[in-house]
């Protein structure tokens, strides 16, 4: 909790100031508590958190931040601090209000060696995606002439996606004999690796419709959301071998 807590300070703290490296440096003061918390957290539990909704959480609290400070830094800009703060604050409560996230048992299918990578370049590639859509809501709003961090952030985001279903299969294959089984969860992944490299496709064949592509790109995001955490709740979920993830 108190890793929670200095993190989460730390990176307020940096999004408000305005000096370049005093701000690189909080922020990244925050990312390392974070990482300190899950290697903690790793010994303590014996095995990879990965496992549960919660520690898929805290895993995509520490890698965003990560990823809005590459891409504040990359392309000097500062508005990836703040939703890379804010998300990240966001899903550490939600995680402090929930203590019973986390938990010892592993069972048999997730001892896969397939299986930290998978969850882990997922992580990443929402992380990227999350951060494109947020860029395409500020191109709408500002009217800006422009996306080229979106589009970016797009590409990596599908390399990981890509990586995450390729990862996926090895493991399916591994853990229950079969690399594909069209379970609600791949069903989902395969939908949201679709629709981005349909934007992808859309940017490259109609570079001047932004407006649109910045709209794309934000229903696309509810995609990625529902394969995320909503398909659980979907009542197809009772039937899959990814319940696990509750």
């Amino acid at each position: 909790m108190i890793a929670f807590a200095v993190g989460a300070a730390g990176f307020w703290t940096a999004s408000f100031l305005a000096k370049n490296r005093v701000r690189t440096f909080l922020y990244s003061a925050g990312i390392v508590v974070l990482a300190a918390y899950v290697v903690m957290l790793w010994i303590g539990l014996g095995r990879p958190p990965t496992r549960t909704l919660g520690e898929t959480r805290l895993w995509y609290a520490l890698l965003l931040p990560v990823v809005s400070l590459v891409v504040a830094l990359r392309w000097r800009i500062v508005w990836p601090l703040f939703y890379g703060a804010a998300m990240s604050c966001v899903f550490l409560v939600i995680n402090l209000l929930r203590p019973d996230a986390f938990d010892k048992t592993l069972m048999p299918a997730l001892q896969s060696p397939w299986f930290v990578p998978h969850v882990v370049v997922y992580i990443l590639a929402y992380a990227f995606l999350s951060a494109s859509a947020l860029g395409a809501l500020q191109f709408l709003i500002k009217r800006e002439n422009t996306l080229p961090a979106c589009d970016r952030a797009v590409w990596i985001g599908l390399a990981f996606l890509t990586m995450g279903l390729l990862f996926g299969a090895l493991w399916a294959k591994e853990a229950w004999g079969h690399y594909w089984t069209w379970d609600p969860k791949e069903t989902w992944a395969f939908l949201t690796w679709a629709i981005y490299l349909a934007y992808i496709h859309l940017r490259i064949r109609h570079p001047a419709a932004k407006r649109f592509a910045a709209i794309f790109l934000l229903a696309s995001v509810a995609v990625l959301a529902t394969c995320w955490f909503g398909v659980n709740y979907l009542p197809s979920a009772a039937s899959s071998v990814h319940t696990y993830t509750q």
